[in-house]
């Protein structure tokens, strides 16, 4: 499917996408060689830019919100910040015993994962605020944290961290809606939304965005 795709050219360097602006120039970069992109915005027009703070906290809440809703996360967050402190430190939350985490709504499976993220930043195992500049070496990083796999590791480079041209070809709603977007008749496989994604390096942050942006707005292609 990638072939007879044009392939964005220059430099090799994207900016972070962080601001409106920066997303407006990237995808207008790539809508210049995808018209389905280009089609897709005059539907439903730029994404807003999607911020979280680098560091500890965010990949904590990462943990917290796994497999429930935003709103029973929420509640988990309040009673962990009254227990731990604003911020919910790692020391503190290494010094607290399961009993204690438990009456927060963390259950064990979670706590091992706190455990794993906290244990990692106080040893100095990882440092969240100078990761590799190198997309998959970061990621290799993150892994190391339990409860945090692949998609995980991408979405908080691409959300914490800004950077370009991370690619989570693996999330579901990114797969249906660069399906729709293309116009392919069927959703496509992780390693072929891998592959249609090629020309549009350093940008593909943008397109995930765009991606997650076309899905919320719930477009029927079919009658577009």
């Amino acid at each position: 499917m990638a072939e007879g795709r044009r392939e964005i050219k220059g430099s090799l360097d994207a900016e972070m996408v962080t601001t409106a602006e920066q997303m407006r120039e990237s995808l207008d970069a790539i809508a210049a060689v995808e018209p389905g992109f280009a089609a897709a915005i005059a539907r439903v027009g730029y994404p807003a830019p999607r911020v979280r703070a680098p560091g500890y906290e965010t990949l904590l809440r990462t943990i917290v919100g796994q497999q429930v809703s935003v709103a029973s996360a929420a509640a988990v967050w309040r009673k962990l910040e009254a227990e731990l402190g604003e911020g919910c430190a790692p020391q503190a939350l290494l010094a607290r015993d399961f009993d204690a985490l438990r009456a927060c709504g963390l259950s064990r499976q979670k706590q091992g994962y706190a455990r794993s993220l906290a244990e990692l930043v106080v040893s100095g195992g990882i440092d969240l605020h100078a990761l590799p500049a190198d997309d998959e070496e970061a990621i290799a990083q993150l892994v190391q944290i339990k409860g945090i796999g692949r998609w995980s590791a991408e979405i908080y480079l691409l959300f914490a961290e800004g950077r370009p041209d991370i690619w989570p070809a693996g999330d579901l709603a990114v797969q249906i809606e660069i399906g729709r977007i293309l116009g392919l008749p069927d959703r496509p496989s992780e390693a072929l939304t891998r592959q249609v994604a090629e020309g549009w390096r350093p940008h593909r942050g943008a397109a995930a965005i765009m991606a997650w942006h076309h899905y919320n707005n719930g477009i029927d292609m079919l009658s577009s």
